[in-house]
Parts: structure tokens; C-alpha cells; sequence
């Protein structure tokens, strides 16, 4: 029986409580951090090394909220970096992932190497350490082109790119870890999350910072269907998962259950802008078409069951706060229309 937490009682649990986030500097972990730093938590932000000493989003975040971090640097396929990065943490949050599809049919190797590899270095030293709870976070790429829809979480799995195979995998070997060790994981599956700080390589940024500077705007598919949900929601989701009890080994949708195309973006872009825009097809950001995934839309039944959980953020309304952010952050942004 889970015990589904409000608000309020969400807040009450992480105030105080040690917590690692992996893919802290990314788009979704520097929002998770940011939401926990709020509720009062410990948080070690876990970022990639690097020469820069750069820590992705984390560094866009006010003086005070910074402050509040204790951030790591470290490699996830490192297994003693991450050993120390979870060292008396209660519960950890897993999102550090390569994620970009394009770039995954380049090298795939590295997608193998840092999803499964690193996934594994995460799950066994949860498993030594006796971690409270650890949150893996998965992708409805995991799906592929669905038999039915909407998806529930029982869908077969079928992977159409190398990342979907790699975060297969890692998926696979959370719920191993629970059957054989008994180390508590939950699968947070969240659908195509957009909001600010998100790629441009993804199809809403990559739309709206064209669209910001000019008519024209350059896409590749614009008739694939996904399930779109604000930032905001599925970080809400995804703390939900750590902290409602009775979920071991729960795989749990994050999704709106409403799905709708590109072009339908394309048009809801244009009306909140309220300019035309000129749509150029190029093949360069296609996919081979056996990868092509056509429609993604989930059933999120069952985490409006157990963690009490619904999108509260309209999709056009979660357009419209984009589209204000990305204008106010151009110069931050780097483009990627064509990778």
C-alpha cells in the first residue's frame, strides 16, 4: 500500500534529508536541484569534470541557491567517483545520461559506455551503501512506435535507436538490482518534457529560438506525435517517486495522456509569437526510418494512483513560459539544428 504525499508533506520529507542528483547540470536535474534546494535538502549536484570547471545550469542559479549545494565533479563511469558522490546520501536521483538520438547513431559505444556502464557504477554502490531510495530515470523512447495506445507501463519494450537500446538496459538493470539485491529502486518514465534550459537539439527549443530570430524555421519530421509535459510537472513527478513509500520496483509514466504533433507546435508557436512562420523540411534531422518513433502518448493512471500525480501545467501555457525564457537567454544558447 504506497502512502501518496502532498505538497506540503513532500516538502516535509526532503527538508534536511542527503541527496545525490546525477545529470545535475543538465535540463531536467538542474530544475530537480533547484526544487529540492527549496524544499530544504541536502543536495550534492554530481556534475561531469571538466577543464572548464563548468557546471552546466547550475551555474545560471542565484547566489543563495548555490551556496546550498555541496556540487561534485566527477565521471558516472568512474565507479569510485561515484561511489563517493552517494557516501552518506539517503536517496539519490539518477538522470546523468547521453540522451541526444542523432548523436547516438554516431557513437553509439559512448551511449553503452555512460548509460549501462555508468547506470551500473549508480546501482551497485546504492546497493553497498544501503541507499534509502534510488530514483532511475528512464524515457518513453524505451517504447518505440507503440502497439497500443495510450502506453502503459506493461508495454513491450522495443528500441529504435541506440540510446533507446542503452536506456533499455540501464532500465533492466535497476529492477535486477531489486529482484537479486533488494536494493530499492523506482522507474521514473517521464514522456517528452520541454521547458527552460532544454537543448535546442530538442524540437521545441529548436523551434522556438528560430522562430525567435527569424520566419524561417528548419525541422526535420513534423507529423510524429509525442506526449509533451512542462518541466515543472515531471520534476514533481520524479520527487514523488522518492519519497511515496510501498514503490520498490515500480516503473511509473510521467505523461500529460494528451499527444500532438510537431505541426500543431509549429501552429501553437506561430500564435504565441504572433507571426507566421516558414517551415523548411531538411533530411539532416530525420531519422532512418526504422528508428522513426510515430507516436508517443502515456497512460499515467497508475502514478495518479500511487503518488497522487497529475501535469498541472497546460502545454500551452508551458509554451508560452519557453518561449519568454528563451527570449530572455538567446546569447546563453548554443544551436544545433542540424545534429
Amino acid at each position: 500500500m504506497t502512502d501518496r504525499p502532498d505538497s506540503l508533506t513532500l516538502d516535509r520529507h526532503w527538508n534536511g534529508r542527503s541527496v545525490l542528483v546525477t545529470g545535475a547540470g543538465g535540463f531536467i536535474g538542474s530544475h530537480l536541484v533547484q526544487r529540492l534546494v527549496v524544499a530544504g535538502a541536502r543536495v550534492r549536484a554530481f556534475v561531469r569534470y571538466n577543464s572548464r570547471n563548468d557546471h552546466g545550469w547550475l551555474e545560471e542559479f542565484d547566489t543563495d541557491v548555490k551556496a546550498s549545494l555541496e556540487v561534485f565533479r566527477g565521471d558516472l563511469t568512474n565507479p569510485e567517483a561515484v561511489s563517493a558522490a552517494l557516501d552518506g546520501c539517503a536517496t539519490a536521483f539518477h538522470l546523468g545520461a547521453l540522451i541526444p538520438i542523432p548523436y547516438s547513431y554516431r557513437h553509439p559505444r559512448e551511449f553503452v559506455t555512460t548509460n549501462v556502464f555508468g547506470t551500473f557504477n549508480v546501482l551497485d554502490a546504492a546497493r553497498r551503501m544501503g541507499i534509502d531510495r534510488l530514483v532511475h530515470v528512464s524515457t518513453s523512447e524505451v517504447y518505440g512506435s507503440p502497439e497500443v495506445v495510450p502506453i502503459r507501463e506493461t508495454h513491450p519494450l522495443h528500441a529504435q535507436s541506440p540510446y533507446a537500446a542503452t536506456k533499455i538496459a540501464a532500465d533492466q538493470l535497476a529492477l535486477s538490482y531489486y529482484a537479486t539485491f533488494g536494493t530499492n529502486v523506482v522507474i521514473a518514465r517521464p514522456f517528452n518534457t520541454f521547458g527552460p534550459r532544454q537543448s535546442a537539439r530538442a524540437v521545441i527549443p529548436t523551434i522556438i529560438t528560430q522562430a525567435l530570430q527569424g520566419p524561417e524555421i528548419r525541422v526535420g519530421t513534423t507529423t510524429t506525435r509525442r506526449d509533451f509535459v512542462y518541466v515543472t510537472d515531471t520534476v514533481e513527478g520524479i520527487l514523488r517517486c522518492g519519497e511515496t513509500t510501498g514503490l520498490e520496483s515500480a516503473v511509473l509514466n510521467l505523461g500529460t495522456g494528451v499527444d500532438v504533433s510537431v505541426d500543431d507546435i509549429l501552429t501553437l508557436v506561430s500564435e504565441i509569437l504572433d507571426r507566421e512562420l516558414r517551415v523548411v523540411h531538411e533530411a539532416a534531422r530525420v531519422r532512418p526510418p526504422r528508428s522513426e518513433v510515430d507516436r508517443l502518448v502515456a497512460n499515467s493512471e497508475r502514478a495518479a494512483e500511487v503518488l497522487g500525480w497529475r501535469p498541472a501545467v497546460s502545454l500551452h501555457e508551458g509554451l508560452r513560459r519557453t518561449v519568454e525564457w528563451l527570449a530572455s537567454s538567446l546569447d546563453a544558447y548554443k544551436f544545433f539544428y542540424n545534429v
